[in-house]
């Protein structure tokens, strides 16, 4: 009974990560109400003249590539978490070094995605960054459905 007990721990626990790690990737990729926000004040709201347009799309597409880079080491990280769960069948020492790599990439994504937000913000005039400010805060304080 004890094994059975611990199949259905570790299969809650990557269930978990694996939920985790969806709605992180969902919510970087600009699929959230949130995100889809910060991206038309930014292009429609915000009345940015052509070399701010030019430095942002220049810095998106840059950000676009690491995202893509990252998000493929989510992948892999996710991955080998599988294999380990298959493997073990417990939270051994193979499951946990899984789940901190899975950690690692996804504060690896989170911390490029605040780069490039900053990045982004440096490129606004005084009169623009309140509300980029506001977009941002409300995206990330905003309860997830």
């Amino acid at each position: 009974m004890r094994s059975g007990y611990r199949y259905v721990l570790v299969a809650l626990a990557a269930f978990l990560v694996a939920l985790g790690a969806l709605w992180l990737g969902q919510a970087l990729r600009g699929e959230e109400p949130q995100e889809s926000r910060i991206h038309v004040l930014l292009h429609r709201e915000l009345d940015l003249d052509s070399g701010q347009k030019q430095r942002i799309e220049a810095l998106e597409q840059g950000f676009a590539a690491r995202r893509s880079q990252l998000e493929g080491e989510l992948r892999a990280a996710n991955a080998d978490l599988a294999r380990a769960i298959a493997h073990e069948h417990a939270y051994g020492p193979d499951v946990e070094k899984a789940v901190d790599r899975s950690h690692m990439a996804m504060g690896e994504l989170q911390k490029a995605t605040l780069q490039h937000v900053f990045a982004m913000r440096a490129v606004l005039r005084p009169e623009q960054t309140g509300r980029f400010d506001k977009a941002v805060a409300e995206a990330l304080t905003k309860p997830q459905d």
